[in-house]
């Protein structure tokens, strides 16, 4: 008959918990899969499956209870830093959605919106269009098979063990502003490419003035833009991969500064 002392459920609760807590907290932030129309259920049995599969290999901090302070703290840190990096990886997209919304700004379609449920709230419709793009590259090159990777990996760059001082605040605002930079850089070429437009409308103004500007810029504009990004598409795939691979570095970069 096997007999199970108190201590040793708890170290077995505490085994499988605290892991489980930083999976369940990057897959409910990370990208395609934290996606809201995909269902609570599979979330939490791909948390599970992944947990099983993990928490034999991550070292817990002994004598600690998951119950007591110290427990339920561990649990808090593992939620933040589970948060935190799929913030990194989420950021990406967002930031795709943002060069979109530059994009349409200038092309004059700031007014076409749609509805998006993982905001929840409305983004411009060349945003979405860019976050489609990003969302099938990054299932294109198994994103998502590397974000488990990742997370794997974070168990070893920052194992489970007391609380200590949040210092990787600063380094999740750094990543943040990063991803403004990536997002102007993105919108750049077409961008520029709408300027000159811009600029020549103004001179086809001032050079006969008889022409309805309004009749003319709009819909020159609208093409420009679309001619430019249909062109630009094909060469985003090294800057989409490689932007990934850096959010995915930023990912344990974040884990080790929240040590």
């Amino acid at each position: 008959m096997i007999h199970l002392t108190s201590a040793q459920m708890e170290a077995w609760l505490a085994a499988f918990a605290w892991p489980l807590t930083r999976i369940l907290a990057l897959i409910a932030s990370a990208p395609v899969i934290g996606n809201p129309s995909v269902p609570a259920s599979v979330k939490i049995g791909l948390g599970l499956l992944l947990t099983v599969l993990v928490a034999p290999l991550v070292p817990g901090p002994l004598g600690i209870s998951p119950g007591s302070a110290n427990g339920l703290l561990i649990m808090a840190q593992q939620v933040l830093i589970g948060l935190a990096m799929g913030f990194a990886m989420h950021a990406v997209f967002h930031a795709a959605e943002l060069a979109g919304e530059f994009i349409g700004l200038q092309m004059g379609l700031g007014f076409a919106t749609l509805y998006d449920p993982s905001v929840p709230g409305f983004i411009p419709i060349l945003g979405q269009y860019l976050g489609v793009i990003f969302s099938l590259a990054f299932l294109a090159i198994d994103g998502h098979l590397l974000l488990v990777s990742a997370v794997v990996e974070s168990f070893q760059v920052l194992p489970l063990s007391p609380v200590t001082a949040p210092s990787g605040v600063f380094a999740v605002a750094q990543w943040g502003g990063s991803i403004f930079a990536f997002a102007l850089t993105l919108s750049l070429p077409l961008l520029a490419a709408l300027l000159i437009t811009n600029l020549a409308l103004g001179v086809l103004t001032r050079a006969a003035p008889q022409l309805n500007i309004f009749a003319i810029g709009f819909p020159l504009t609208i093409l420009m833009g679309f001619f430019v990004l249909i062109v630009a598409l094909p060469f985003l795939a090294p800057v989409i991969e490689r932007q990934f691979a850096e959010s995915l570095a930023a990912m344990l970069r974040l884990a080790g500064a929240l040590r």
